[in-house]
């Protein structure tokens, strides 16, 4: 299912997208991670709403760095022998359509990253690889935008990674019956409508399916948690020259069976 959220008669609504028609539930977030559709309560145009992030606030995101081979290549970094896990503070989230804002004054290095977003729908602790899968709810875009001289001039790289806006995610929520294996996807990024990313998700060091049994064995993943799982070559940072993001631009994150997450970007 395709999951959109959006503002219906005053309030904060779920709805299965069905060509240009969104049929209006009643279901929760808490209901769709538990793989509950509700009841239909009414219909809209898909054109005569304003999409919002698809997920409620999660209680945390695992987010996944180097995790490609191309990008490893690109940054002069040696694959990591396991993931490297950082994280994003969910402050960062927004939806498809907002703003990516930040101050010239403390950044002057704004990349893009095109991932895949996993959510998790059940609590998982000490998960094996061969069951990691059956502990996703679904999948989304998601763009993890990075502020490159905060990231690199700190010792850890949270603050740069976690600006205010810097996590959009997008447009939809796909349940995981619609992507049986979600390293078969291909994934880009365009900037300004020219490509900067173009790979696939096989070429992730890490699947999914082991950044779960990985994670999950040091810490608890919870019902809408998030896992971005890592960006591919191309970004801003890996070019010569570089390319940051700047006020006016508009970036693009597609992924296969996902959809398409815009955002533009501002200055203040």
């Amino acid at each position: 299912m395709r999951w959109l959220r959006f503002e219906h008669n005053g309030k904060t609504v779920y709805g299965v997208a069905s060509g240009d028609t969104i049929e209006v539930t009643d279901a929760t977030w808490c209901d769709i991670l538990a793989g509950k559709t509700g009841t239909v309560t009414d219909s809209v145009d898909r054109g005569s709403v304003d999409l919002l992030c698809p997920m409620d606030r999660p209680g945390k995101i695992v987010a996944i760095g180097l995790n490609y081979l191309d990008h490893c290549r690109e940054t002069n970094t040696p694959p990591p022998d396991r993931p490297v896990i950082f994280t994003k503070f969910t402050t960062s989230i927004v939806g498809p359509g907002d703003e990516i804002v930040w101050s010239p004054q403390l950044t002057a290095e704004v990349d893009y990253e095109a991932e895949l977003a996993a959510v998790i729908g059940k609590t998982a602790r000490h998960v094996s690889r061969d069951d990691a899968l059956d502990y996703v709810a679904g999948y989304t875009c998601s763009n993890d935008v990075s502020a490159r001289d905060l990231q690199l001039g700190d010792p850890q790289w949270i603050r740069g990674k976690s600006l205010d806006t810097f996590c959009p995610i997008g447009p939809a929520f796909i349940t995981a019956d619609e992507v049986p294996d979600p390293q078969v996807l291909d994934i880009r990024c365009l900037l300004n409508g020219e490509v900067m990313q173009e790979s696939n998700t096989r070429e992730m060091i890490f699947g999914v399916a082991e950044l779960i049994e990985f994670s999950s064995n040091a810490f608890t993943l919870e019902p809408g948690d998030v896992i971005l799982t890592g960006t591919p070559h191309g970004v801003g940072m890996g070019r010569d020259p570089k390319v940051w993001m700047k006020d006016g631009d508009s970036v693009v994150i597609e992924i296969e069976k996902l959809g398409r997450l815009e955002n533009s970007c501002r200055m203040v």
